[in-house]
């Protein structure tokens, strides 16, 4: 199973290789998003958590698993099984199996780990059977579990930041409303992934809502290393396996959606056990976090029509 669910650990701080310059009428009819420090104000969503610089909010889910419950699950894109944590598995009272055990691949390592059978997993009205969840240690700050939604082919994921509001519902191919940019989409081992290009080099991005922090491969550093950087700052990448790896964050040049910019974005570069398992190590490759998914205002993942559709902050129809 992948589960690319990040926690990161500051150290030392705060807080093919191919080249392709967006077309100059992309440039000009592109918008321009600059990103800013946003304090979370207590009491935190109960759905939808805000982004800071320094503790980046993710996407929380109000389950029932067995009619029990809610529990907090992070809605993680990046993840092709849900797992619960081992204080969530004794409130449920279902014995932990070690004897079924689960092989959990995480960013930065790969464990063995006992597993929790269960009957149902509710998210409103949208249910998804019997499943056998891993059991993890409690690495999700404070969140009960992950919920993966991998195999999706129909739905429709509506996460509305400025309005504290989540949907996941059938897709009935809405058309993205004025405002909104489009991005295609495609599935790479069950996890959504789009196209997108940072300072000019084209790179292939995963779309991962339960990582904090966009994480690149070293092919995609070391097709900017041309750009100038600023130092880098080092940076400490703790995945659900609890092993740790090491990177550097660096500023990063421009971002660009489709007709997107984006500005004033940090990347943690390195050479992270995940790309390896995924063989993304030769492309530029790099999973999209909370950190930039969490500057818009709303983030739509439409799996039946293959597209994401983004809405830019501050500008975020009223939804009753």
């Amino acid at each position: 199973m992948i589960i690319s669910l990040l926690l990161v650990l500051a150290a030392g701080g705060a807080g093919a290789d191919e080249s392709v310059a967006p077309t100059a009428a992309a440039a000009q009819s592109e918008h321009a998003v600059e990103l800013e420090e946003i304090s979370v104000q207590p009491p935190e969503p109960q759905f939808v958590a805000p982004t800071t610089r320094d503790r980046i909010g993710r996407i929380w889910a109000p389950v029932l698993i067995d009619g029990k419950g809610p529990y907090r699950l992070v809605l993680d894109t990046g993840a092709n099984r849900s797992a619960v944590t081992a204080h969530t598995a004794l409130r449920l009272g279902t014995e932990v199996a070690s004897e079924m055990s689960a092989h959990v691949t995480g960013f930065t390592g790969a464990a063995v780990v006992p597993t929790v059978r269960i009957a149902s997993i509710e998210i409103g009205d949208f249910s998804l059977g019997p499943s056998i969840l891993p059991v993890l240690e409690d690495v999700f700050g404070g969140a009960d579990g992950v919920l993966s939604l991998n195999g999706l082919t129909r739905e429709r994921i509506f996460a509305d930041f400025a309005h504290d509001r989540l949907e996941i519902a059938p897709s009935h191919h809405e058309r993205a409303p004025a405002g909104f940019a489009v991005l295609p989409l495609r599935m790479m081992n069950g996890l959504p992934v789009t196209t997108l290009y940072v300072g000019g080099v084209r790179a292939t991005a995963i779309i991962d809502t339960g990582a904090q922090l966009t994480v690149g491969n070293v092919t995609l550093r070391e097709a900017l290393a041309r750009e100038a950087q600023s130092a880098a700052v080092p940076q400490n990448v703790v995945g659900v396996t609890l092993d740790k790896q090491s990177g550097d964050r660096i500023p990063s040049p421009d971002i660009q959606l489709g007709q997107l910019t984006i500005r004033g974005m940090n990347i943690v570069f390195g050479d992270m056990y995940l790309f390896q398992h995924w063989n993304l190590t030769h492309e530029p490759t790099l999973t999209v976090g909370m950190d930039l998914l969490g500057s818009f205002d709303v983030v739509i993942i439409d799996y039946a029509q293959r597209e994401m559709q983004l809405l830019p902050r501050a500008s975020a129809p009223s939804r009753q």
